[in-house]
């Protein structure tokens, strides 16, 4: 008696991990098609086989011939149409890249995006690029954004300078970071009117300083005239900062971004001194 209750559990066990199984491979090959039009071809074999069931179901017989047809010759279209999918898939199981991890974690992206920034910013310091960049901590600014030109870019040291590159049409005004995408650029924030804001200083600093007094967002001033890099926060203006303590402020932020996230299952132009 004891031996037939093991061994149904056994075979209970072993149905339960075949499953499991079955079902793993499946989200990985979808995780390696997505963003590809091989999912778009995943989505017209669902339509195919639910046709297929359907005609067995009220016995089209028309039907049911023209769906064994594409059944029967559907395996060697796809392998023709997608070749360089399936190339790939081939590859990456060669290398064992096919079952390991496909998505970076927050903590990564949030690396690469303090250190796209960070790079960015010197690049810009170097040359006199004026810029200036505000990051969205948990008060929402998409009313500002959206004064700007939608971009929804990933965040790239390439992207941040070729945006503020002098005589281009979006250099002039602010990029907007939202949730480690770039979302708008050319935005237009609002002026302080603090009377301790140096008279040295020009637009940008005064945008930026507008900005953190009205949310909690982090943001870079670069000035085209010195080179130096500032950054405001809670009404405070911390100028010429160097690049250590630029990428303290940036891990601050961005780590906040990601508690946050953690806990709520979301994460949430004149010429310048």
């Amino acid at each position: 008696m004891l031996d037939g209750g093991f061994d149904l559990l056994k075979k209970y066990l072993l149905i339960g991990v075949d499953i499991a199984l079955v079902w793993y491979v499946l989200y990985k090959l979808i995780m390696l098609i997505r963003g590809t039009k091989a999912i778009q071809l995943l989505q017209g074999i669902v339509v195919v086989l639910a046709v297929r069931m359907m005609s067995l179901f009220f016995d089209l017989q028309t039907l049911q011939w023209l769906t064994y047809q594409a059944i029967l010759w559907g395996f060697l279209v796809i392998i023709i149409l997608f070749q360089p999918e399936l190339r790939r898939a081939l590859e990456q199981l060669g290398r064992g890249g096919l079952f390991t991890r496909t998505t970076k974690s927050k903590e990564e992206t949030a690396e690469e995006s303090i250190e796209a920034i960070v790079e960015a910013c010197n690049y810009m310091a170097k040359r006199r690029i004026g810029a200036i960049i505000t990051i969205e901590k948990e008060t929402g600014i998409d009313d500002y954004a959206e004064t700007g030109i939608p971009i929804n870019g990933d965040i790239t040291h390439q992207l941040i300078t070729n945006i503020f590159t002098p005589n281009t049409p979006l250099h002039d005004g602010a990029m907007i970071i939202k949730e480690e995408k770039i979302v708008a650029a050319a935005c237009y924030l609002p002026l302080s009117e603090s009377p301790l804001i140096s008279k040295e200083l020009g637009t940008r600093h005064r945008a930026a300083v507008g900005i953190s007094e009205v949310t909690d967002a982090l943001t870079i001033i670069v000035s085209e005239e010195t080179g130096h890099v500032s950054c405001t926060q809670s009404g405070e203006l911390n100028r010429d900062i160097n690049e250590t303590e630029l990428r303290k402020y940036l891990e601050e932020h961005f780590m906040h971004n990601i508690k946050s996230s953690n806990k709520t299952w979301s994460w949430r132009g004149r010429k310048d001194g």
